[in-house]
């Protein structure tokens, strides 16, 4: 039986192009397919603000241990700046942890709120010391005198002060922790009141 020849466009036909074929219309197949959002990236897209904040967190991350520490030195500078108005101002959110937190804000209020003997201590102390160096016996007599007067005044009102004051925190505050407190006012109670330090809140005879 004859052979019949084959036809020449099927010898030489281009078998680049048959393995092309099937992956582009695989590909015009899978590009009919729904897409699911989530797919490319597997996780949802960040809203502007995130991203906005990712970006200048990566573009404020210090490079070296140079911009670090100046990183550093500028943190606590606002810091420090952050607490001087804090102290001045009464602002919670900023004070140092000693004077942070309602206990220690009613004892300021109390002692700040009263007269006390110890706040004169240092006018008084100036005038007796004036008075010691004047060289005239009687003088110096009742300079001597008035150091020992001062010193037991302010030993009796202290020693007063704490009393009430640490029944006032016990009426206030019931089992709540308050060590410490009564120590804490009268520290503030040596200091001259303009010298204070988170500055007074109240009037003197107003009660807290």
């Amino acid at each position: 039986m004859p052979v019949q020849p084959l036809p020449l466009g099927f010898v030489f036909r281009s078998r680049a192009k048959e393995e092309k074929a099937p992956a582009d219309k695989a590909a015009v197949t899978d590009s009919k397919q729904t897409r699911d959002p989530q797919a490319p990236k597997g996780r949802p897209t960040p809203k502007r603000s995130e991203a906005q904040s990712q970006r200048r967190s990566v573009a404020h991350t210090p490079t070296n241990r140079k911009e670090a520490a100046k990183r550093q030195r500028e943190e606590r500078r606002r810091a420090l700046e952050r607490q001087r108005q804090a102290l001045a101002g009464g602002d919670e959110r900023y004070l140092p942890a000693r004077d942070k937190g309602p206990v220690r804000r009613f004892a300021r209020d109390w002692v700040d709120s009263r007269f006390n003997v110890a706040e004169f201590f240092l006018p008084l102390a100036v005038v007796i010391l004036v008075l010691s160096v004047v060289r005239v016996p009687a003088i110096q007599s009742i300079a001597l005198l008035l150091w020992l007067v001062v010193i037991v005044l302010i030993v009796l009102d202290a020693a007063f002060s704490g009393f009430r004051l640490k029944k006032r925190l016990k009426e206030r505050f019931g089992d709540e922790n308050t060590r410490g407190a009564v120590a804490y006012a009268l520290m503030r109670s040596l200091q001259m009141r303009r010298l204070r330090l988170p500055k007074p809140q109240v009037k003197r005879g107003e009660r807290p």
